[in-house]
């Protein structure tokens, strides 16, 4: 077993060159030019020589980049945090918002709508954008408001009767797991906020979304966790079925622990536990050490690319794994697993232009070539924070072995 004292110093150099690249090198260039300064609002990607790209705008993106701005100043940025997310705001909220409340899906870089329509996964991420920025703007009740009438409106219009939700009305199918991810992700920052007389409903949603996951989503059998599903939350029928993402594996893994242990549910705790077992197995490429797009259900490859977005779902669901870990064996195995994720994202950051990144591994070993997406930098910060909380914490150290005398 690697020297827990070792481990650890080892997380803490990692951690360190991770909040250093964030603060000096990715914040600054994601603000400074990321940040359009003319139109408002946020560039949906950045050339690899720095410069912007002009082209529409997707809601979940300004989402995201409110978020990250958000959790910046938490990380020792000294950069305008507040201004980032004000300014994210301002723009989000007049080129997205709906009369009734919803967000719709595009728009151009001038704001001006290109399409209407309500995506259940954008919705999700509004209500986390809200929920994280109102830790951070002067007065959150505004924040708070439009979170409780988006909530309430996508309660009245889409709710499945068997829990979770549609993807439109009138009903689209396949019915899909990914966006009751960052719903779940969004009502747990709400319940985690605290406050307000509406927690109760957001305790609600939290607690049903997990329902919905342990009872449809994972597969008792292998432990997997499906994307699609029929008008009834049966698996969908064929290849579809069949897909499996360890990227979410890993993403759902972390969601579950903080609810399971939330909640005091050993089985959410368990589940994440077998489901990030699984994703590691079967879902990491050894050679290349990252987390490939899809496989199926037998394990067999469907997609070995492999994105960014990944290897930071990793990092999450083995800190939080480590921070649930009984024993110093198993605490271990978590915590150079962190390691060893924290390394692969390291390779994807290797660019001309210091806080860009690449998005794509090919299954060759080589990166496609093309603009840094700043919807990587809500997964990369988001690995950031929880890597250093659980640091500061001190959850991630050695414990006793199970049945030690205390």
């Amino acid at each position: 077993m690697t020297n827990p004292t070792e481990q650890m110093a080892t997380l803490q150099g990692l951690r360190d060159r991770l909040t250093t690249w964030l603060t000096t090198q990715a914040l600054p260039i994601w603000w400074e030019t990321g940040a359009d300064r003319e139109r408002g609002g946020f560039h949906e990607r950045l050339n690899l020589d720095g410069t912007p790209c002009i082209e529409p705008r997707r809601a979940r993106v300004q989402a995201r980049q409110v978020f990250t701005f958000a959790v910046a100043g938490r990380l020792g940025w000294t950069g305008p945090s507040r201004r980032a997310v004000e300014h994210g705001l301002e723009f989000f909220r007049r080129a997205y918002e709906r009369p009734d409340g919803t967000f719709r899906t595009l728009v151009g870089p001038d704001g001006a709508t290109l399409d209407d329509t309500v995506v259940l996964y954008d919705q999700a991420f509004a209500l986390f954008a809200l929920a994280v920025a109102g830790t951070v703007v002067a007065d959150p009740a505004p924040l708070t408001a439009a979170a409780t009438r988006l909530r309430q409106r996508l309660e009245a219009t889409l709710k499945h009767p068997l829990g979770g939700f549609e993807e439109a009305a009138p009903r689209k199918l396949p019915l899909l797991a990914n966006p009751h991810m960052h719903l779940f992700e969004a009502s747990l920052a709400w319940v985690e906020l605290g406050q307000g007389a509406d927690q109760a409903a957001w305790n609600a949603l939290a607690d049903e979304i997990a329902g919905l996951a342990l009872s449809h989503f994972i597969d008792p059998k292998t432990g997997y966790l499906r994307e699609f599903f029929d008008g009834e939350w049966r698996t969908a029928p064929g290849r579809d079925g069949r897909i499996v993402e360890p990227g979410h594996l890993f993403e759902w893994a972390w969601l579950l622990v903080r609810w399971g242990r939330l909640r005091g549910r050993a089985d959410a705790v368990a589940a994440a536990r077998r489901m990030a077992e699984a994703a590691e197995a079967t879902g990491v490429d050894p050679v290349r050490n990252v987390a490939v797009n899809a496989i199926l259900d037998d394990g067999a490859p469907v997609d070995s690319g492999a994105r960014l977005w990944p290897q930071t779902e990793r990092i999450k669901a083995a800190v939080a794994l480590a921070g649930a870990a009984e024993t110093e064996a198993e605490k271990a195995l978590w915590r150079g697993r962190i390691a060893a994720g924290v390394t692969a994202l390291f390779t994807y950051f290797d660019v001309p232009v210091a806080g860009l990144w690449r998005d794509k591994l090919q299954p060759d070993g080589t990166f496609v070539e093309e603009p840094a997406p700043a919807s990587s930098f809500y997964h990369i910060i988001c690995a950031i924070e929880e890597l250093d909380k659980a640091l500061a914490a001190g959850v991630l150290g050695p414990v006793q072995p199970a049945g030690a005398a205390a």
